[in-house]
């Protein structure tokens, strides 16, 4: 029976335990290494512009709250569970902001490393040339009539732009032997960096111009109706940024005259323009109004704000005649419901003139309400109206006209473009006719009122956006354009030059040996033709016989010839 050796090998030290805190600490840095990685840069990049795709496809809040509710309820079990995901408020949701947040903390953190390394390259003098020229992928050798003195003098001469470094020996311990090194492209690192910085530049400029800019948007009609961006109440709606508490606003007044759309023979849009007026800084004290024309994606730019075009539609025009002779005529915009041929629809609300119902119980079970769709160019189907084209060629409206409690007096919210459903089922508002009409016709009704139409003006939506910090968003799209043709079009290379005597037949004769050989930095194509031009330029018509190698097999022959 063998015996089992019993024996253990000599004992290990083993590696000391790491505490707690340490392994924290070395945690924190291995998170932080890879958050500021180039890589982990591109990735939040990436999960930025797909972040952002939902806020283009869907409907947002911000801008179309109506929209957005439409949008829930056509989808009772998707839409509020899109909603608890923010889906409706995507640039304002917490995982928006946090991909953003972490996408300036990566870029920052990567880029001021880089920036600490570049300063230290610049301040680090060219490398001295290596031990074999020959390895390099381009090289070339030849041998001169002059001193390695006056070769090295003339070769510096022609090197001018570049970082130069001249050293004296080297590792063959030639005697009187020289060496150059030569280096340029130095500005394609900067350039990376400046694309680097003006990025991390636009999305904080972009960020503050949120912060601190607001957007408004009212509807004019195009008949020289104006308003003043004084107050958030001037809008019909209005976006502050978050720093913003609707005070200090740029004050600007806007005068709107008049409205022309460009359509072609299918209908489609091909321009809209309107003239108008405003007044902005001192004109507001001179009253001086001056002129401008808006058009699409031509926006009126004064100062810090932009005036833009958004988009038009039809005011119709009613009028109603009370018995006693009394009228009241109202233009009111109504929604477009087809953008094709701009069949709109809408509602009024008109109240008795003052003292024809002195009880206010009466007065408010006589008040006027019309609801129905207008069309620029009404195609009737029997009595059903509908539009043939977007522009107002031949008006037309079908509405019905109500008579009660319009709520008016109520002080709830109700619809611009639609009468309370409820009121209607309660039969505190009843419908008295159903008509169709064109400019100039009316209807009576039985109690002696008469509604007419009048006919149609365009309104135009006009959007009021003020950021602080459009200049800079300019200022860094341009230095990141120039950052990146700097980048892409400089090259950076490296180049050698090793001088040293042939050895003479007589003392009278001077010779020398000239090696150079070039690396580049970055993959460039056509670094190897440039070489080539580079040792025409340097040596000319001096040199007295030559061997080159572009690439590892010719440069190891080149080196076995130069040996025999």
């Amino acid at each position: 029976m063998t015996a089992t050796d019993t024996s253990t090998p000599a004992s290990q030290p083993r590696p000391p335990k790491q505490n707690f805190g340490g392994r924290v600490v070395a945690s924190v840095r291995n998170t932080w290494r890879g958050l500021t990685s180039m890589r982990t840069a591109l990735v939040l990049l990436f999960l930025l512009a797909l972040a952002a795709i939902p806020g283009a496809l869907l409907p947002q809040r911000s801008l179309n709250a109506g929209k957005v509710d439409e949008y829930i309820a056509a989808r009772p079990t998707l839409g509020p569970l899109m909603d608890r995901l923010e889906l409706f408020d995507v640039f304002g949701s917490f995982w928006f902001t946090a991909i953003y947040a972490l996408l300036f903390i990566s870029l920052i953190g990567c880029i001021l490393p880089r920036c600490l390394e570049h300063f230290r390259a610049l301040r680090t003098p060219p490398v001295s040339a290596p031990r074999n020229l020959s390895r390099l992928p381009h090289h070339f050798d030849t041998v001169v009539d002059d001193v390695p003195a006056d070769v090295v003098a003339r070769v510096r001469g022609e090197l001018r732009g570049w970082r130069v470094v001249e050293r004296a020996g080297g590792p063959r311990a030639h005697d009187g032997e020289l060496t150059l090194s030569a280096e340029k492209g130095y500005l394609r690192e900067a350039g990376n960096l400046l694309f680097h910085i003006s990025l991390v530049a636009l999305l904080a400029t972009v960020a503050l111009g949120k912060l601190f800019g607001y957007e408004g948007q009212r509807i004019l009609v195009a008949d020289g109706e104006e308003f003043c961006t004084t107050s958030p109440a001037a809008f019909d709606s209005f976006i502050a940024g978050i720093e913003l508490d609707g005070t200090g606003l740029t004050p600007m007044c806007v005068r709107v005259h008049d409205f022309t759309a460009d359509y072609l023979d299918s209908g489609q849009a091909e321009m809209f323009t309107s003239n108008i007026e405003y007044q902005y800084g001192d004109d507001l004290q001179t009253n001086t109004w001056r002129d401008e024309q808006l058009k699409v994606n031509h926006p009126l730019r004064v100062g810090s704000d932009r005036v833009y075009l958004q988009g038009h539609g039809y005011a119709p025009t009613f009028t109603v005649t009370w018995p006693s002779g009394e009228t009241r005529t109202e233009t009111l915009q109504f929604a477009p419901e087809d953008a094709t041929t701009f069949l709109s629809s809408g509602a009024m609300r008109f109240d008795p003139p003052g003292g024809m119902y002195p009880d206010a119980d009466e007065r408010r079970k006589n008040q006027i309400a019309i609801e129905g769709l207008f069309a620029p160019t009404a195609a009737f189907h029997g009595t059903l109206l509908s539009s043939a084209f977007p522009a107002m060629l031949d008006p037309a409206v079908a509405v019905d006209i109500y008579k009660g409690d319009a709520g008016l007096d109520t002080g709830s919210p109700q619809s611009l473009f639609s009468l309370n459903s409820e009121l209607i089922n309660q039969g505190r508002l009843v419908k008295q006719d159903r008509v169709n009409l064109r400019p100039g016709e009316s209807t009576t009704l039985p109690d002696g009122v008469e509604v007419r139409f009048d006919g149609a003006t365009d309104f135009v939506n006009l959007q009021v956006s003020h950021d602080p910090a459009q200049q800079w968003v300019l200022v860094s799209a341009i230095s990141m354009m120039i950052g990146l043709l700097v980048s892409l079009l400089v090259k950076r290379r490296r180049i050698w030059v090793r001088v040293y005597p042939a050895g003479t037949v007589s003392e009278d004769e001077r010779r020398s040996v000239v090696e150079l050989g070039g690396l580049a930095r970055t993959d460039q194509a056509g670094w190897g033709d440039e070489f080539d031009r580079l040792v025409a330029r340097l040596l000319g018509d001096r040199a007295a016989g030559s061997q080159v190698a572009n690439d590892d097999t010719a440069a190891t022959t080149a080196a076995q010839e130069k040996n025999r």
